[in-house]
């Protein structure tokens, strides 16, 4: 098994051969492409996966954020990090650059020929105990009464 961990685009760059990794998992990485940006490194995931690979997303979940915040159960403060995502990189500072809800990811993925699109819950995994965003629960860490606002979509690569 091959693992690659850091740049989400080591793996375009890699000498990984198409057509030969099982799963290409991203978690909340995807949000700071615009969608333009991200659909053509779907199109590169695409062609490194082989014949029934996964590939597992998480990404800030726009409709359970926006659930909360209408129902008044949460306050827009407590939003700002998961739908602008303010990090560092270098020098500078990146921010996220969409936001998705199942139904708009799921589109996107179909138009690229990934198929099997549903959401996955993150216990049945085997990245289950890396603590990563795919667990993000308002209230923080409350992972047995909180709400989950990452949206976690998988699909497959199906080729004749």
């Amino acid at each position: 098994m091959l693992i690659l961990n850091g740049d989400c685009l080591d793996l375009l760059a890699s000498e990984v051969p198409d057509n030969s990794v099982d799963l290409i998992y991203a978690s909340h990485v995807i949000e700071y492409f615009d969608r333009s940006e991200f659909e053509l490194v779907l199109r590169e995931w695409y062609n490194k996966l082989e014949h029934n690979g996964v590939l597992r997303l998480a990404v800030p979940d726009f409709e359970s954020m926006s659930y909360l915040y209408t129902n008044k159960k949460i306050s827009l403060d407590k939003f700002l990090g998961p739908l602008y995502g303010k990090m560092i990189m270098g020098d500078s500072f990146i921010y996220h650059k969409t936001v998705y809800d199942f139904d708009s990811l799921k589109n996107i993925l179909s138009n690229l020929e990934y198929k099997d699109i549903k959401k996955y819950d993150w216990r049945n995994t085997e990245h289950k105990d890396i603590d990563d965003h795919s667990q993000a629960y308002i209230p923080h860490m409350d992972k047995n009464n909180g709400t989950l606002i990452s949206l976690n979509v998988e699909c497959k690569k199906y080729e004749l």
